[in-house]
């Protein structure tokens, strides 16, 4: 399976403005541009996305290992948070709480820790980035 966004840039690295489509137009000429990235801008940021994909993969993959183990999850929620530094992201970091029924904290835990490893986001940033990751249960 294929997907797709679009990026459309003007102007200068510095000055110029940017805006990102994605194939599905849930993201539909949304602007960027160099102050969202690297100072207090009030646009997206291709981190922000990065955060965003990871977030939401690993929520997806958390919850087909939690299947496989015999739980259903009620809740999994997830924030990424993405560190960029020196014109490279250097981390992701995974915070996961969930609602899970039955479900002991070490169980959890062995769970959660599987889910970053495998989802598919973790495997195409790993090994160039530090992935870490906090999980609890509400």
């Amino acid at each position: 399976m294929k997907h797709h966004a679009t990026a459309n840039w003007k102007g200068t690295g510095k000055e110029g403005m940017g805006k990102l489509t994605t194939q599905s137009l849930v993201i539909k000429n949304k602007k960027y541009d160099y102050r969202s990235r690297f100072e207090d801008g009030t646009f997206t940021n291709p981190e922000e996305l990065v955060a965003a994909a990871h977030a939401g993969c690993y929520s997806m993959k958390l919850s087909f290992v939690l299947g496989n183990a015999g739980f259903t999850p009620r809740v999994i929620q997830t924030t990424c948070t993405i560190n960029l530094e020196d014109g490279a992201i250097t981390e992701s970091h995974l915070e996961v709480k969930a609602k899970v029924p039955r479900m002991k904290a070490d169980k959890f835990a062995e769970c959660a820790a599987e889910a970053k490893v495998t989802c598919p986001i973790s495997k195409s940033l790993n090994p160039n980035i530090n992935i870490t990751l906090d999980a609890s249960l509400m």
